[in-house]
């Protein structure tokens, strides 16, 4: 069959033949229509993800779209490397399958999930959002915090605050929900005050944190800041990625002197099967009242041109 093959971590895929996938045990053959390019992808792909493997050459692709041998159309999970979804067929089991319904594309599908799940898993499963809370997401203006504001709103916030650096995508966060933006291309100050501000009053309940690294220092910063009245007010931090650095410094005060809760959202943050469950109903969500996402479908056979091009916003989706 023809794949997108890691032969390096310091290089992009190269369409190419490979071996076909023989189905073990619990295991079956799900003949591909699309898969995206999500930065988990990249990530792994590099060998900077901590769910990376070191055996070359392997194919990319998480999660994708396809079809059972009688027809049957699922959105599929990834089981066992070195097979992914950028190829023309791929390996999945009945536990990491989830029938598509009729009212979503396969592009649009094999898009939306990934980034889509990190906010509703997030908010829905770690932070058990309840109607009327405000939520705080930083990292907006990618496709994930865009879909993000969609989600908080989807599932009953009263007010979503959005940060973000991009301007021009700051700019239409309104449209999709958002009650404030905050523009992370401030001085420090300036930041912390605008965090500050949003935790003293109306109170954030919740942070959805995309970028951990210096922006989560100034939004901790804000939190702890002395001679807040926040009394024992709880603030769930749900941390989801690291776009913006992989550590931070935390001051012990800020846990003592706050109803800070720090949380992770992430494939170990809760049981397959009830991951599983939560992308049903996210597909479910998303079938009655689409989500706004941006895509673009390239063919698999020019995935090596276009790893590393700006998507300038949207989510790559590579049809085999």
């Amino acid at each position: 069959m023809r794949a997108a093959l890691v032969h390096a971590a310091d290089a992009p895929p190269r369409y190419d033949v490979f071996p076909d996938p023989i189905a073990g045990a619990d295991e079956f053959i799900v003949h591909v229509s699309a898969a995206a390019l999500h930065p988990v992808v990249k990530a792994l792909a590099s060998g900077s993800h901590y769910g990376g493997v070191d055996n070359l050459p392997f194919i990319p692709g998480i999660d994708g779209v396809g079809r059972f041998q009688d027809g049957t159309r699922v959105y599929f999970g990834k089981i066992r490397s070195p097979f992914g979804s950028f190829a023309e067929r791929a390996l999945t089991a009945p536990w990491m399958c989830v029938p598509l319904p009729d009212e979503l594309d396969d592009a649009t599908a094999a898009a939306i999930v990934n980034p889509g799940m990190s906010s509703w898993a997030a908010l829905s499963l770690r932070a058990q959002l309840a109607p009327g809370e405000n939520v705080l997401i930083l990292g907006a203006t990618g496709t994930a915090g865009k879909l993000a504001v969609q989600v908080a709103n989807r599932l009953g916030a009263h007010r979503v605050v959005a940060a973000g650096r991009n301007q021009f995508a700051l700019g239409k966060l309104a449209a999709l929900g958002a009650d404030r933006t905050i523009s992370l291309e401030q001085e420090r100050a300036t930041i912390v005050a605008a965090f500050r501000q949003e935790f003293v009053e109306p109170g954030i309940d919740i942070v959805l944190d995309y970028l951990w690294g210096q922006p989560a220092e100034y939004l901790l910063e804000a939190i702890s800041q002395k001679g807040m009245k926040l009394g024992t007010a709880r603030t769930r931090f749900i941390q989801v990625g690291e776009s913006a650095g992989g550590t931070i410094s935390l001051p012990a005060s800020t846990l003592r002197s706050s109803g800070l809760e720090l949380l992770g959202s992430g494939l170990g943050s809760a049981s397959l099967k009830r991951n599983m469950e939560t992308v049903a109903e996210f597909l479910q969500d998303a079938a009655r009242e689409p989500f706004q996402i941006d895509i673009q479908t390239v063919p698999l056979g020019d995935v090596e041109s276009h790893w590393n091009k700006d998507a300038q916003g949207r989510r790559l989706v590579f049809v085999p």
